[in-house]
């Protein structure tokens, strides 16, 4: 008997952080992955770096460079995509960038850029592969947002606004998709250990460059793809990723004023 088509995950933001984890841990569940992110060199390493398991088949991953600032061409990318691999099971929005910046310091430049990164670049994608879950009345679509997308933090404010506007819109989404076979899973990963702090942008559009002491402690990637993947198998609608600051979540659906307490008086970075 011919053997079945293995699934087929497209993760963007594959290059670092959350995304080359996720990468791993469906590349050794035996998924061909689609690696996306601006740096097709970097994409390459990642997926040397994965051929180098026994569980992995290079022949199994597939390298789309992608801008997330510029959507004007995904319709074509997503086409060319569907054309050489056939049926893409599950789409993984693990692309974007931070910020840490004082509002009032902070460019309305830089505001755009982080909402054209983190909201517009993810839910044209979603908007391009989206009639092709429809026609096969499967898919799902998996958004990593952040805890920054349920409630807020100073020095985060374009940041924050982005992650709520992608709630905002995806929430819409499932209920027009629910009785078409699509799911959408919104992940909220708290403190993970990545270079998201490195890599933010401060009020003048410069990166930060340092990395954040909490962030910095917080749970390796590895683990939270673990994790991911798992509320993922589930289909759960909203997957919290973290270790004691996922519990400001319920602080902010059952005490609010609490939360926003504790938010003015805590020391951020």
């Amino acid at each position: 008997m011919p053997t079945s088509t293995p699934k087929t995950i497209w993760i963007t933001g594959a290059s670092s952080g959350i995304g080359k984890a996720c990468a791993d841990v469906y590349a050794n569940r035996g998924y061909r992955v689609i690696l996306s992110s601006r740096r097709t060199s970097a994409l390459e390493d990642v997926a040397t770096e994965l051929s180098k398991s026994e569980k992995v088949n290079r022949d199994d991953l597939f390298i789309v460079t992608l801008d997330l600032s510029d959507s004007s061409n995904f319709k074509s990318v997503v086409k060319d995509v569907i054309k050489k691999v056939g049926v893409i099971d599950i789409i993984l929005h693990a692309g974007g960038i931070s910020q840490r910046s004082l509002a009032v310091n902070t460019s309305i430049d830089v505001d755009r850029r982080i909402m054209e990164i983190d909201y517009f670049g993810t839910i044209a994608l979603t908007k391009a592969l989206l009639p092709h879950f429809i026609a096969n009345k499967n898919g799902q679509i998996v958004v990593i947002t952040s805890l920054m997308g349920v409630f807020s933090s100073p020095l985060r404010s374009g940041y924050c606004g982005a992650k709520h506007a992608l709630h905002g819109f995806f929430e819409a989404l499932r209920a027009e998709v629910y009785d078409q076979g699509i799911s959408i899973s919104m992940v909220l990963p708290g403190f993970i250990a990545t270079d998201i702090s490195i890599n933010a942008v401060v009020g003048d559009g410069s990166k930060q460059g340092t990395m954040d002491t909490k962030t910095g402690a917080g749970m390796t990637p590895s683990e939270c793809a673990k994790k991911l993947a798992q509320g993922v198998d589930k289909k759960k609608p909203e997957i919290l990723i973290g270790r004691s600051e996922i519990f400001a979540v319920y602080l902010k659906r059952f005490f609010p004023n609490l939360l926003r307490r504790i938010i003015r008086k805590t020391a951020v970075t």
